[in-house]
């Protein structure tokens, strides 16, 4: 595999972000899609929230217009914390592999006469095209269509959150964790059944069949990093119906007296 090659454009020093006075990126992202199956790793999920953070739900839209966000290699180093190396590898390794992940959205169905019906699923595509520009360090992403009102709606169905809050995670499950949390940020009380949650957590089949790998390998480490590095308390308990786990209930509030680490 051919390094890449260290140059000036990749240098925080010469680099001007578009807006430097935007200290606060948020990320909006409707409720549905916080509670899909997204298919990304860390560095994919960092990536496109990082471009989500950059779309502006208030600009028409013209007919026909591919909506698209350009992320530099040095806005990545710059938020994430990482060096530029480590940025200019995952935009590149991004710019092939984006445009082959699909998200999963389950929409609950009418009962026909009184039997619920399975839920109808939705996989759509993160974007239509991923443009990479290696002499400068750039990827340009065009949004799927049928996408962009999952990111840009102003409606109360949508799940909003400082972008700083996941910036110094480093698990896509504490990142997905945080999401489904924040889509109840106003009571500090969620509930999901563990269908729901173990689709959201892309949680394997072998997980899936024994709760205790989910405890120890998603929802444990999961929290421990967010109440490390992001300042939560956060408590969880698994309910049963009969012998089988069926939902898990989280309450979770700040930390007063713990600011979120920067690392």
């Amino acid at each position: 595999m051919k390094k890449p090659q260290k140059s000036k454009e990749y240098s925080l020093a010469n680099y001007q972000p578009d807006n430097p006075a935007l200290v606060e990126k948020w990320v909006g992202l409707s409720n549905a899609l916080v509670r899909s199956g997204q298919a990304l790793n860390l560095a994919e999920k960092r990536l496109l929230m990082l471009a989500v953070s950059k779309l502006d739900s208030a600009k028409p839209l013209s007919m026909g217009e591919v909506v698209t966000s350009r992320v530099h290699a040095s806005d990545y180093a710059q938020e994430y914390g990482v060096n530029h190396t480590t940025a200019y590898e995952a935009l590149q390794a991004a710019s092939k592999s984006l445009y082959e992940r699909s998200i999963t959205m389950f929409e609950p169905a009418h009962t026909r006469k009184g039997t619920p019906l399975k839920p109808i699923v939705t996989n759509m595509r993160w974007v239509g095209r991923a443009k990479y520009h290696e002499g400068e360090g750039w990827i340009e992403l065009g949004w799927w269509p049928e996408l962009l009102p999952h990111l840009t709606g102003l409606k109360r169905e949508f799940t909003k959150y400082k972008l700083q809050q996941a910036n110094a995670l480093r698990s896509i499950y504490s990142w997905r964790l945080l999401e489904l949390l924040m889509h109840y940020q106003a009571t500090g009380r969620a509930e999901y059944t563990i269908e729901d949650f173990c689709t959201s957590m892309e949680a394997t089949e072998k997980q899936k069949q024994n709760f205790a790998k989910i405890r120890t390998k998603i929802i444990e480490p999961a929290v421990k990093e967010l109440t490390e590095k992001d300042g939560w308390q956060i408590k969880w308990t698994p309910i049963k119906t009969g012998r089988k786990v069926s939902k898990l209930r989280f309450t979770f509030k700040k930390n007063p007296q713990k600011s979120p680490a920067s690392d």
